[in-house]
């Protein structure tokens, strides 16, 4: 064998050598990040039913019973069956409305604390088949049902645990028909997403013509943990809501304002009490998942009222709730208070689509979704865990950092200036909640400016901040119980919104109308019609007398843009008004017109106390109204009281008695209305309070006049 050919098979045997030792090296890597584990689950992690339900975010409650057609928030349980006859129902209607809005269910109040039941239940009489109403063939479980089924809407089911009709009811037997109620609501109606247990238990009611008081111990009397038994046998997909006993899937987050904490864990622990911040904010440690569910009217308040037909929540209030929702790691569950008649209220209906198209526009177009991401940390280099899982659409893939890793950060490139105002991020909840804290960064002229920061991720976490225009964007996780895993990551432009102005008529009767920013003009009317820029212009505080009506808008000259009108009603001006029997000179804020303001009853008041006004002189009153103080904590609020008259400040008639039903979740406006009567005085006497102390604190006592 020639020289040439020795050496050029030597060449060749290096050649392949080198070549099978690269094969060797790749494959080894590739093997080695083949091997990558993925995170293993950190602490408690939901459950398949929890799941499904956290990802249908926004649904629909339904509030129609007997209360309706009498004008109350919670039904004594003597109310007569007749009453109950909505001559234009129709289901279909509110299904359509849900759907169009965006909404994913519906949860149907079944039974409020009445008892008065909205199916033919057989084991009570006290139900819609003793009803004119399909002449006693009816069943609005059925056609919710069945319209829910049409519209591709899951359907969910409310029955009060209390029972204010139930002759039973604080006896063992009770739970029996209890049980039995929940035996037909939940296997003759098909497949039911949720069941929603009210609070409120025990006090007051018919009882089956008893009319007693009585008290039950929340924790025990129901037997929580076989009823819930009972309730996954019969629907084994369904997640259970409840705020009392044994711990459900789903908690209440202590408010009925439409918001939860801005740190908000998805854990609770199994056993002990839950105070308010557990509820509001979740257990950082807890021992078990049971995520937030963040419940509100549309309305102030949850049955129809016609008094409300003028308050329905505004654009901006409805986006406000979805931020504070949705974006914080909770559901939505908003509710639609039915009229007599049987239908959704065009106000109410109109602000729902706006709200539906105004989430449809805000998260249309993720500005992530065609740009380059890199992350500071990737789990074992491995491409399965890269930091474009982020921005794939996929929610099943996720970034992970090494299990040794508590902060990292994510750096997505946009590749030219690109503005956007919103920020969203997911954690990848299977292997369960991590973040503990994080900012957002973004890159504006070669340097680095910190948009938000916040705390909590889980399912997910929206923030929002003034209009920025950057090329890249930096998600920094500052802290995380274990390493970060995110499925997610969203950057929004969100179109703007006009903020309604604020209208507030004070002591003397000057209106003053507020702007939410300095840049807004102001127009009103005052004679019912809706403003426009052809309105009046309101530049300054204007007096009035008597009963008004102002109807306002802020208008943006730069952007063209109005916001929604803000509506408010006004009866007398308190001019002449004074408070009797009280020195304390702050008291006069009850009366100023200003709802932000309060005053509490001195500390060693003892109930029942009495707060007396003189209004000047004689009035033709038909009822009266009361603010609740609306400080978070200790806030002193009536839950029970009566209302007097007087023309002498002598003799006083007692005209209306009773409860502020639900004012402790939902602290709004309470009116209540007498037969007419003549009144130089009034007093309105506090007999106990939701703490139940002697804590009494007003921010507003007003009147109507006939």
């Amino acid at each position: 064998m020639n020289q040439s050919l020795l050496k050029s098979n030597k060449r060749n045997n290096m050649i392949r050598y080198f070549l099978c030792g690269f094969i060797i090296c790749i494959c080894s890597i590739g093997c080695s990040h083949a091997q990558v584990k993925a995170p293993a689950p950190y602490g408690p992690v939901p459950n398949e039913n929890q799941l499904r339900w956290q990802e249908m975010e926004f649904y629909a409650f339904i509030h129609f019973s007997l209360n309706t057609y009498t004008d109350q928030s919670w039904g004594y349980g003597s109310e007569d069956v007749n009453l109950f006859n909505p001559k234009d129902l129709d289901c279909r209607q509110w299904a359509r409305i849900c759907k169009e809005a965006g909404m994913t269910g519906v949860i149907l109040v079944a039974k409020h604390h009445c008892g008065f039941c909205v199916w033919p239940s057989k084991y009570t009489e006290y139900s819609v088949k003793n009803s004119p109403w399909r002449d006693g063939k009816g069943d609005l479980v059925r056609e919710m049902a069945d319209a829910c089924k049409e519209y591709g809407l899951k359907l969910g089911i409310y029955v009060s645990p209390w029972d204010r009709n139930h002759p039973e009811y604080g006896r063992p037997e009770y739970i029996t028909y209890f049980r039995n109620q929940l035996t037909e609501v939940l296997t003759n109606y098909g497949q039911i997403f949720e069941v929603w247990f009210d609070g409120a238990n025990g006090g007051t009611g018919y009882y089956g013509g008893a009319n007693g008081n009585r008290r039950i111990d929340r924790t025990t009397y129901y037997d929580w943990s076989n009823t819930y038994k009972l309730i996954r046998k019969l629907q084994p997909d369904i997640v259970i809501w409840n705020d009392g006993g044994d711990r459900a899937d789903l908690r209440w987050v202590g408010t009925e304002a439409g918001y939860v904490g801005e740190t908000n864990w998805s854990l609770l622990n199994a056993k002990g009490d839950v105070p308010y911040n557990m509820l509001h904010y979740g257990v950082e440690n807890g021992d078990s998942w049971v995520p937030g569910e963040v419940n509100t009217s549309i309305r102030p308040e949850w049955f129809y009222h016609p008094s409300e037909d003028t308050r329905v929540k505004t654009l901006p209030m409805l986006m406000d709730t979805y931020y504070n929702s949705v974006g914080r790691n909770a559901t939505l569950l908003l509710n639609f208070p039915i009229m007599p008649n049987g239908l959704i209220h065009k106000n109410d209906e109109k602000a729902a689509m706006e709200f539906g198209k105004m989430i449809k526009e805000t998260f249309a177009v993720n500005l992530a979704g065609k740009t380059k991401a890199d992350a500071s940390n990737v789990r074992g280099n491995a491409k399965k865990f890269a930091a474009a899982n982020t921005i794939d659409s996929n929610k099943e893939t996720y970034w992970a950092a090494d299990d040794d890793v508590n902060t990292a950060s994510l750096t997505i490139d946009f590749g030219k200036p690109t503005k956007f105002n919103c920020f969203l991020a997911q954690e990848y909840i299977r292997l369960g909640q991590r973040v503990k804290a994080f900012t957002v960064e973004a890159l504006v002229d070669g340097n680095w400016k910190e948009l938000a920061k916040a705390t909590t991720i889980g399912y997910k976490r929206i923030l929002r901040f003034p209009t920025v225009e950057a090329t890249q964007l930096r998600f920094n996780i500052t802290d995380s119980k274990s390493c970060p895993v995110i499925s997610n990551i969203g950057i929004y432009n969100a179109p703007q919104i006009l903020m309604s102005p604020s209208i507030i008529r004070n002591q003397a009767g000057e209106i003053t109308i507020t702007p939410a920013d300095t840049e807004s003009d102001i127009y009103y009317t005052m004679d019912s019609s809706e403003p426009t820029t052809n309105s009046k212009k309101y530049s300054g505080s204007f007096k009035t007398e008597g009963k008004v009506q102002v109807s306002a808008i802020a208008y943006e000259p730069a952007s063209g843009k109005s916001s929604p009108v803000t509506n408010e009603q006004f009866d007398l001006p308190r001019t002449d008004w004074r408070i009797l029997g009280i020195s304390d000179n702050r008291a006069s804020v009850i009366i100023d017109g200003n709802p932000s303001t309060a005053w509490h009853q001195p500390r060693n008041t003892r109930l029942p106390a009495d707060l007396v006004i003189d209004m000047g002189k004689e009035q033709a009153l038909c009822g009266f109204r009361y603010y609740p103080d609306q400080t978070m904590w200790g806030p002193g609020i009536i839950t029970q009281y009566e209302f007097y008259v007087s023309n002498d400040n002598a003799e006083w008639k007692l005209v209306d008695h009773g409860e502020f039903s639900n004012i402790k979740n939902n602290p709004t406006w309470q009116t209540k209305k007498f037969e007419p009567v003549i009144a130089h005085y009034i007093k309105l006497r506090a007999l106990k309070n939701t703490e139940n102390n002697n804590n009494l604190g007003y921010a507003e006592v007003d009147v109507i006049i006939e």
